[in-house]
């Protein structure tokens, strides 16, 4: 399996012949609106795509979508709705989201509205996991979406947690699953007023703990509502003793995880290599 970081929560998952791009924000640097109201008001996405976007949706087959009403852009864009419509590819999605998405043009093929029961995919198998977007009040006013678990033979197990906080919910999960990878949000993001909607620095460190496989952090220096760095997080996971499970890619950076037939160590893990094709 390999990981292709492009920004913000937009990755392409490599599962053999198959490519799923999720949540994909295409749109220019500074061409979406301020997530924050008050302070410096500054536009998004703060930083350009990779040179190798272009290339690398030239391979796309699928595309997975967590979360993409109530304005949540960063999800689902306008380039993004247009550059799926224009090529009709298959959108996979909730039954929630799947109306909101056809009357849009896109070939939306939600999966069933059952959180206990995996929905085959890609030759294995799929399942949605709740997520809550947010702690307080902040989070009762959120699209809050699903992350996804999926398990496709000769692969590493994958969690996407979509956007969600750290919460019971999501720890008895990756207890009782214990995916191979997991791909989870750590920017910390927050509006001008309430709580966090997302993971931060103890969210994740503390996730990590709690996960045995490796886990890979996004939603990283792209919107101007995600005050967390990459170089906090992994100072953060140096002092923590976590650096080694926790991976922090850079904007266009490939990470690949051997299946468990040919890449897992004497302990248990997976080996990981990375490329940079930005």
């Amino acid at each position: 399996m390999h990981i292709h970081h492009l920004r913000n929560a937009t990755v392409i998952l490599q599962f053999g012949p198959h490519r799923v791009l999720v949540d994909p924000m295409l749109a220019p640097q500074d061409s979406l609106p301020p997530l924050r109201l008050f302070g410096a008001r500054q536009r998004n996405p703060r930083v350009e795509l990779p040179e190798s976007t272009p290339a690398a949706l030239e391979s796309v087959t699928h595309c997975l979508i967590t979360h993409c009403q109530k304005g949540h852009f960063d999800h689902l864009d306008r380039s993004a709705k247009r550059w799926l419509r224009e090529r009709q590819t298959p959108v996979i999605c909730t039954p929630h989201d799947a109306p909101y998405l056809r009357t849009r043009g896109l070939n939306a093929q939600p999966l069933p509205d059952d959180h206990a029961q995996p929905s085959a995919f890609l030759g294995g198998q799929i399942r949605t996991v709740r997520c809550t977007h947010g702690h307080g009040w902040v989070g009762r006013l959120m699209e809050h979406g699903v992350g996804y678990l999926i398990e496709l033979p000769d692969e590493p197990s994958l969690y996407l947690a979509g956007d969600t906080v750290l919460t019971p919910t999501v720890e008895a999960f990756v207890r009782r699953h214990q995916p191979d990878v997991c791909l989870v949000p750590a920017g910390g993001a927050r509006f001008d007023l309430g709580h966090d909607i997302i993971m931060g620095v103890e969210e994740v460190l503390a996730f990590t703990r709690l996960a045995h496989g490796q886990v890979v952090a996004n939603h990283l220096e792209a919107l101007s509502h995600c005050p967390v760095t990459r170089q906090a997080l992994a100072a953060a996971a140096q002092a923590a003793g976590l650096r080694n499970r926790l991976q922090i890619p850079a904007d266009g950076e490939c990470l690949t995880f051997p299946g468990p037939a040919t890449g897992m160590s004497a302990s248990g893990d997976h080996h990981l290599s990375r490329a940079s094709t930005a």
